[in-house]
C-alpha cells in the first residue's frame, strides 16, 4: 500500500477530501492505518503539486477522521479494456 494523504475535511454529500503526496488514480481503493477500507478515490483536483482528492466511502463516514492518514492500493490495469479488433 502506498500513502496517499491526510483528511482534510467531509463535503455536505458525504465525500472524504484527502490532502494528497501524489496524484491518486480514480478508482483505486482507500484504507485507515488499520487496513481497513474506506472507500474510493472518485475525484482528484487541485494543483499539481498539492493534489487533492474527493474519496466516496463505502459505509457511512467513520468518525473522527479528519486528520487521520489514509493509504491507497493501485488498481490492476490489465490492458484487455482498450483492444481493438
Amino acid at each position: 500500500m502506498d500513502f496517499l494523504g491526510t483528511v482534510d475535511g467531509i463535503t455536505s454529500e458525504g465525500r472524504i477530501v484527502v490532502r494528497c503526496e501524489q496524484a491518486p488514480d480514480i478508482g483505486d481503493a482507500v484504507f485507515d492505518q488499520s487496513q481497513k477500507r474506506i472507500g474510493t478515490v472518485k475525484r482528484v483536483f487541485g494543483p499539481v503539486d498539492g493534489p487533492y482528492a474527493s474519496v466516496s466511502p463505502t459505509e457511512g463516514v467513520p468518525k473522527k477522521i479528519e486528520g487521520k492518514k489514509l493509504y491507497c492500493n493501485k488498481r490492476v490495469k490489465d490492458g484487455k479494456t482498450k483492444r481493438r479488433n
